[in-house]
Formats: C-alpha cells, structure tokens, sequence
C-alpha cells in the first residue's frame, strides 16, 4: 500500500473517532462515524485478494445501512422533540432504531454475522484496529444515550452475544474468527452493565482492548492464522508463546491475571442492582469461551507439533518481540493488583 495514502487513512481514522466521541449533535457524530467507515476500507482490501475485497464490501455495506439507521433514528427524534442533543434522546421509536444501529455497527448479537466474516478476510493489523480502535465511536454513543435504552433489550441483546460469542468460536480453526467471537462475548459484558455502570463499561472496553492487542501483536509476530500452526509457534519465538500463553487466559478472565478485574466488578455491580440470575447466566455462559482459550493455550504451549513423514520442522529462528508487545503483555498480566483504586474510582 502507498505511504501517503496509508498515512491519510490512518489520520481519517484518528480525525473521525475524535470528531465522534467528542460531538453533541447527532449529525457530527454521524459524520464521524462515516469518515472512520471510509477511511478503513482501504486499509481492509489493501492486500487485493478476493477474500479482502469481499470483507471489505460487506463492511461497507453493513456500516452504511447501520449509519443511515442511525441518522434516521436522530431525525425521528428531531422531528418529535426539536431536539438534536445526543443526550436528549427520548422518542421511544428512535431509541429502538438507536440500539439496533449500534448493535449493528458493534456486532453485537443478533446483528454478529458480518463481524467473523470481515475479521477473517483482513489481516492481522487491521483486524486489530476493527476490533478496537473501531468500536470506540458506536461504545461512546452508547454511553451517552444509555439512559435512554430500554434495559430489559440491552440485557436480552447482552446475554445473546455472550452465548453465541462462546458457543460459535467453540468450532472454529481460524484464529481470526476465534478471536472475532471472542469479541462478540466481551460485548455482551459491556452492555450489560452500560446502564447500570456505564464507567464499568469503558473500564472493561479499555482493559479487553489491551488484551487483545498483545494476542493480535503475538498472532502477527508469529505469523499464525490458524490452530494447526499455532502448535508450532513455539519453534519461532519461544518466551513470546509462553507470554501469549497466560494473555489468553487474562482474556478468559481467570484471576490473577488483568482480564479478571472487569468480570469481577461486573458481576459485582449487577448483584447490587438485583439481577444476581442475569450475573449467574452471563457467568456461566462465560464457560463457553474459556473452553477455546483453553484449547488456544493447549495447542500453543503443551501439545507437540505433528511428527509424520510428510512434516517439515521450522527450526528456532530467534525472532525478536517488539516492544509493544512487551508494554501491552506486562499490563495484561500485572494490573489486577490495582483493583482497589479503580474500585473506589468508579
């Protein structure tokens, strides 16, 4: 890809998340959110294979039905209130288009089935930036109009996309759909409690967007795409596969890793707000996904590569990590001694 033209999509990128998350009118906002629409795309089919372009077109398409939802949920709302505050979102019907807008553009559940698709026909780098830097414009808008969404949709749509994140990644080989799967569960987790504890939900945006970075950064570096090479990364970069060994299971959640702290204050927050069935569900339901972070860390790290005749072995070829990876590794590993704090802050 040209310098010049990756250098404009990546500033299009960072001017249109910025003119989002920091707009009160609904129409900068929608602004914001179509340049950012733009300004991926070309960083999605860069590669010029036919899997690229499809991706590529069904983002396209998904985002601009999404985004013209939206603008035609804020019009709804205009013509009903004289209002174009993104706060002072109150016409009923405007808030189901809204959710079912956001939903679309998150990938939450039901609106998933692009998200998958999309991730796997990227690459690595950009199927990072779509799964975080991407979701911080919808995740904003949802944190300023989450007074005006109907709970009981929210807390239906959360569970969903927490069951169906863990129970279709269960089934997959491809890395990159595990790891958009994966997504579509964290998502349940943040919506849940956007109503109740919406800093919970930037909390647990921030922290799963850490997580992830240094598991797509690791993937990149060892160049693993699916399973079958993931048992063989080992050979590569040795101390980098032990090291992606325990982020996967800061992404599961499991203590005393950093992935723990948002699940625990979640859980936490809804058993004060009375919805200990719906903390149980969406716990339980979390079992799903630690089964294939779980087979992830067994194939990386404790199974031997394949041993038949046909097999070429990939010799250690002493690759180095690069420092990003090292600052995103150590604070998805070391953070949860900073509970306290957070907790008293939020």
């Amino acid at each position: 890809m040209n310098p010049h033209a990756k250098l404009i999509s990546i500033l299009s990128l960072m001017i249109g998340t910025t003119i989002t998350i920091s707009s009160n009118h609904w129409v900068m906002a929608w602004t914001g959110l179509e340049i950012n629409t733009l300004a991926i795309i070309p960083l999605i089919s860069k590669s010029h294979h036919p899997r690229a372009i499809e991706a590529s077109t069904k983002y396209f398409l998904v985002q601009a039905a999404a985004s013209a939802t939206l603008l035609f949920s804020s019009m709804t709302n205009a013509w009903a209130t004289g209002q174009w505050d993104i706060t002072q979102l109150t016409n009923p019907t405007s808030c189901l288009l809204l959710t079912a807008a956001i939903a679309t553009k998150l990938g939450l559940a039901p609106f998933h089935f692009w998200y998958p698709e999309v991730l796997q026909g990227t690459t690595m780098t950009t199927a990072l930036l779509l799964s975080t830097l991407m979701k911080l414009p919808p995740i904003t808008i949802l944190f300023l109009t989450s007074h005006s969404i109907n709970p009981a949709l929210l807390t239906s749509m959360a569970i969903l996309s927490t069951a169906l994140g863990g129970w279709m990644g269960l089934n997959q080989t491809q890395t990159r759909k595990i790891l958009a799967f994966s997504s579509i569960s964290h998502l349940g987790w943040m919506t849940i409690i956007i109503i109740y504890n919406p800093k919970l939900t930037l909390l647990t945006f921030y922290l799963y967007s850490l997580i992830t970075s240094t598991v797509f950064l690791s993937f990149n570096t060892t160049n693993t795409m699916k399973l079958s090479t993931l048992m063989t990364s080992w050979t590569k970069v040795p101390m980098l596969n032990a090291i992606l060994l325990l982020t996967l299971l800061s992404l599961a959640g499991l203590p005393p890793m950093t992935g723990f702290m948002p699940k625990w204050f979640i859980i936490q927050e809804l058993t004060k707000q009375d919805m200990t069935p719906s903390a149980t569900l969406i716990a339980m339901l979390s079992l799903l996904s630690l089964f294939f972070y779980l087979r992830m860390t067994y194939y990386s790290a404790i199974t031997l590569p394949p041993n038949s005749i046909n097999y070429m072995k990939q010799w250690y070829t002493n690759k180095s990590a690069s420092t990003n990876i090292a600052i995103t590794a150590t604070l998805s590993l070391t953070l949860l001694p900073l509970s306290p704090l957070i907790l008293t802050s939020t």
